[in-house]
């Protein structure tokens, strides 16, 4: 099972597509690896810096409709590849989502206010989160403050996660 704790990655807007995650331009590289630098690259959001702001983060959290655009494992290959094993938003596209769970990884719904309260707390601070998937808890800390916040994900996508993604849960069932 993945890792779903680390340093967070704050991007303060919606809708980013999948173009936006991985360009079109590298969807013909045969290894994760050659995404890798890549990520986010063509993300236009102030205060973005995709050379340092990416570096040793674990966990992104973000705003409504995020991987909308086109179907494509890539996306979430980048994410993956660079350590960002989680997403958390207030939406997701149903495509991208699927495939980050078919993955192995997590992307999280959390009710639009509860994104807006993490965003006034803990956007611009070095923060860092826990995942307590037993509880169904996060926990998130930075400059001394701690609070958290419950989530919730299916049972099927529980057993993906536990898994480390579709084809593992596949061989172990079938």
């Amino acid at each position: 099972m993945k890792n779903f704790s680390g340093k967070m990655l704050f991007l303060d807007r919606s809708d980013i597509n999948t173009d936006e995650i991985i360009p079109a331009k590298y969807l013909t590289e045969i290894s994760k690896e050659a995404l890798k630098p890549h990520l986010l690259e063509d993300l236009q959001l102030n205060g973005f810096a995709q050379a340092k702001d990416i570096k040793g983060k674990s966990v992104i959290i973000t705003r409504a409709n995020f991987g909308c655009g086109s179907s494509r494992e890539h996306a979430p290959w980048a994410l993956e590849v660079n350590g960002i094993n989680m997403v958390i938003a207030e939406s997701f596209a149903r495509i991208f989502r699927q495939n980050m769970f078919n993955c192995g990884m997590m992307a999280v719904e959390l009710p639009g206010q509860t994104i807006n309260h993490i965003f006034q707390v803990f956007s611009g601070k070095e923060t860092s989160i826990e995942t307590d998937l037993e509880k169904n808890i996060f926990i998130l800390k930075a400059d001394g403050l701690e609070e958290k916040a419950g989530f919730s994900i299916s049972d099927f996508d529980r057993s993906l996660v536990a898994s480390g993604g579709w084809v593992e849960y596949a061989d172990s069932k079938y």
